[in-house]
């Protein structure tokens, strides 16, 4: 896993009408409500009327003015189908252009609604195929997901990915563009190329929580937004595909891994390795909840780089102290891992288990098959692992340089400070 690989180196849905209101003044609440309401809704209009970048605005509308009305009046006996509702005239209004019939039916909006004919069904992984069109750059991938599925708002991405509001703006335009000009339709894809959207829309929910757990630029080490997300993404389409091993994988790899979140940092921010945190606040629940995932998927007749990943993570929430870690079995799934999905970072992480196993010289071997791989040239993850190693194996000098090179790589501010707080004490030594 890229970025949490430094371990070595509900489904929302409406569930039924409530008997009234309930009134409520914590807009955390009702901003957690509308987040998982939101791809339910969108899923529901793009069905219904194709069209994905009109839905896409009318139900940011019509989250917007429930953001600003259910604090205040009561969230409606049956949000979802409210949404739908106001949703769908916004997207009439649109359609039609009228400024007056749209400022009437805004006024009636505010008004108890009572849905109609509104499906009882949750379109969300529906939503995740279409945002991950094919047609599509993975970084398109990524902001459309999280615009159209996570609710997040285009500031909030261009802020996770420090870039210009604006950027970010037209490369979501541009991607809601592609799909309609491949002419996309909101159905499932058959066959073989379902099983291959799904482990793009996976990849995807992947890459975002990476980004969430370790930021690749920034000030902060991470983004708890992003992984947060991530995460009720995945649980969502876990509970719409419990017998797929790669989705319990991924599931169980995320919680294993934000398990670790608070012990990652100091009180001031700094970073905190594997090896050096404190185990008991470590998140006991998530570990419990991920290892149960983890041996339900490898009991299945498939095994996919998920799987593995998340047996590898359990392996290290099994252990008591770092000394208790069974290295032997983390290498062993690297193996393995190297087999079914080839991956410099894979062979990266290897070489750390390696090294536990048989010393750092073999681990510092091992690397030094990467130094021809562009893909890892000047890498501040291969910098830092050396650095590492050789600090292990006792060469001080290569060690501070190295993790001199490493720091400068690195676009996260928290990683610099690590790093060369590193090198500061080998240099002391």
């Amino acid at each position: 896993m890229t970025a949490t690989g430094n371990e070595d180196d509900e489904r929302n849905r409406d569930t039924g009408d409530r008997p009234d209101r309930r009134d409520t003044g914590d807009t955390g609440d009702t901003g957690d409500l509308l987040r998982g309401l939101t791809p339910q809704v969108l899923g529901t209009l793009v069905r219904k009327y194709g069209r994905f970048e009109g839905c896409e605005d009318a139900v940011q509308e019509a989250v917007l003015a429930a953001a600003v009305q259910w604090p205040s009046e009561g969230v409606p006996a049956n949000p979802r189908g409210w949404l739908v509702t106001v949703a769908s005239r916004r997207l009439v209004d649109q359609v039609r252009s009228d400024r007056a019939r749209r400022e009437r039916e805004s006024a009636t909006a505010a008004a108890e609604v009572v849905p109609e004919g509104v499906p009882d069904t949750d379109d969300t992984l529906l939503l995740l195929f279409l945002c991950c069109h094919p047609a599509l750059t993975a970084a398109s991938r990524t902001a459309l997901t999280l615009r159209a599925v996570g609710g997040l708002t285009t500031a909030e991405i261009a802020r996770a990915f420090l870039v210009p509001e604006a950027t970010m703006a037209a490369r979501i335009s541009r991607a809601k563009q592609r799909i309609r000009a491949a002419g996309s339709s909101f159905a499932p894809p058959a066959g073989a190329e379902r099983e291959e959207r799904l482990r793009v829309v996976l990849h995807v929910l992947y890459l975002i929580f990476n980004e969430g757990y370790t930021a690749s630029s920034g000030s902060e080490l991470d983004r708890p937004d992003l992984a947060r997300e991530a995460v009720r993404l995945t649980r969502s389409v876990y509970a719409q595909l419990p017998g797929d091993g790669e989705v319990a994988g991924l599931l169980a790899l995320m919680l294993l891994t934000d398990a670790r979140r608070s012990a990652r940092t100091t009180a001031a921010g700094d970073l905190v390795p594997l090896d050096e945190q404190d185990r008991t606040a470590w998140d006991r629940a998530l570990i419990d909840e991920g290892t149960a995932l983890v041996k339900a998927a490898l009991a299945g007749p498939a095994l996919g780089p998920y799987q593995l990943q998340a047996a590898i993570a359990a392996t290290h929430a099994d252990a008591v102290t770092a000394e208790d870690t069974d290295w032997r079995q983390v290498y062993g799934l690297y193996l393995i891992l190297e087999r079914i999905a080839p991956n410099p970072v894979v062979t990266l992480n290897r070489a750390i288990a390696l090294s536990e196993v048989e010393g750092p010289q073999a681990g510092l071997a091992l690397l030094a098959t990467l130094d021809a791989d562009a893909r890892m040239a000047g890498h501040h993850r291969l910098l830092s692992v050396r650095a590492h190693l050789l600090e292990k194996a006792g060469d001080r000098a290569g060690a501070y340089e190295h993790y001199r090179r490493a720091a400068r790589a690195t676009a996260s501010l928290a990683e610099q400070r690590y790093l060369e707080g590193r090198a500061g004490r080998v240099r002391q030594v």
